[in-house]
């Protein structure tokens, strides 16, 4: 099932129910009087994130200090089962719960033993990091936890009642930061600031990869389609880094279902120093890939995170997101032209250009050219941030009072 499907569903059948199910748990609320105070010792902890691999790598520091924060604690990760080989490399994880939402009959039907799976772990506090998910805010509830934990952004007021607790999605900040903030919500004191290492468990030596190359990503989930630089201009950065950086070869990755959008751009070459494995690796074979590059060049999306998990030197391509909360990252050089209608991510499901994306049809070549020069002379940006995110007397700004 596609990202467009999904969103659909999500806005037409699942928005009336979260509405309907916002008024009843208020009602309750008022009702049972529960207590819902977060300094406690919880047993059970839930974080749930659907969609974006990026996103979830961006969550392992939360993980790694909601395991410091709770030493004794069980914590659960529930997602979709395209993020599972990531998701079982995380060890601060105790156990994986996974969604099939592969089709739209296999959701509906595998729907109901979830939920009682979820319930069944009687769960003291449930991290929703998902922000425009009415779907997870219907999942959230049904859970039964007993504290709710969820992201106000826009017109989130139609959820107050849904979340025990809601913090403010400040989109200026990096988006490890934001996530973070749950953290320092339930009274953490030493957060862990480093994204989680993710280490490859198979042997890739049968891909025969070149003794130095550069990887290139040339693709984006259909999260947001047009994160993606145009291949035209792809090609032309492709004939300059053959020409000028000889001793370096090019290999393009992508996923399966990105295979024969990769392959439109290998077919334009004949070049032996560029090979293709889009489609043709594990996601063990494609941490190694990466690993074992001198640099990757990569649209804003999930093998970036992968790359700065592994602290490996990246440039990134920024449009419809900010580098100043998805970039925000060690070893990486952002090219982000800031256009006036940039960032529009958390503005629209549909971006108002309708796919016509000039925000990454404008960064010429010479500006990517301009970044890997600067990259392989480990010259970076500076993407940290000193702004609080605690009050003066130490609790996490941001938390949406009521």
């Amino acid at each position: 099932m596609n990202t467009k499907t999904q969103i659909w569903i999500d806005r037409k059948l699942v928005k009336p129910f979260v509405s309907t199910t916002n008024l009843l748990v208020r009602l309750v609320g008022q009702i049972l009087r529960l207590d819902h105070n977060l300094q406690k010792d919880f047993k059970t902890i839930a974080v749930c994130k659907y969609k974006g691999l990026g996103s979830i790598i961006q969550a392992t520091p939360l993980l790694q200090t909601l395991r410091k924060q709770y030493p004794e604690a069980r914590i659960v990760f529930i997602s979709t089962r395209a993020n599972k080989a990531l998701l079982q490399k995380i060890d601060c994880i105790d156990e994986c719960i996974f969604l099939d939402d592969s089709g739209f009959t296999k959701l509906l039907l595998s729907y109901p033993r979830f939920i009682l799976k979820l319930i069944a772990l009687r769960i003291g506090v449930f991290i929703d990091l998902e922000i425009y998910s009415n779907f997870s805010s219907l999942t959230t509830t049904l859970s039964l936890a007993r504290n709710r934990l969820g992201f106000y952004l826009r017109a989130s007021h139609y959820r107050m009642g849904i979340y025990t607790h809601m913090m403010y999605y400040n989109t200026d900040a990096p988006i490890m930061q934001t996530y973070l903030q749950m953290a320092r919500l339930l009274g953490a004191e030493n957060e862990v600031e480093t994204l989680y290492p993710l280490k490859a468990t198979e042997n890739a030596a049968h891909l025969s990869l070149p003794s130095k190359y550069m990887v290139i990503n040339v693709n984006a989930s259909d999260l947001r389609i047009e994160r993606r630089w145009p291949l035209n201009n792809f090609e032309a950065l492709i004939e300059h880094i053959l020409e000028k950086w000889t001793e370096f070869g090019i290999v393009l990755i992508g996923s399966p279902s990105e295979a024969e959008y990769v392959n439109q751009l290998y077919e334009r070459f004949s070049d032996e120093n560029l090979i293709n494995l889009a489609g043709k690796t594990s996601f063990d074979e494609l941490i190694t890939v990466i690993e074992q590059a001198k640099l990757m060049i990569t649209n804003d999306t999930g093998p970036l995170h992968i790359a700065a998990s592994l602290n490996k030197p990246s440039v990134a391509l920024f449009g419809p997101c900010t580098p100043q909360q998805y970039g925000a990252l060690n070893k990486v050089n952002p090219v982000y032209l800031n256009l006036y209608c940039s960032p529009c991510v958390h503005e629209f499901d549909t971006p108002p250009c309708k796919g016509d994306n000039q925000c990454m049809k404008q960064i010429a070549v010479h500006l990517v050219t301009k970044a890997i020069e600067n990259t392989l002379r480990e010259e970076f940006k500076t993407n940290t941030t000193n702004r609080p995110f605690r009050s003066e007397n130490g609790n996490a700004l941001g938390e949406v009072m009521r």
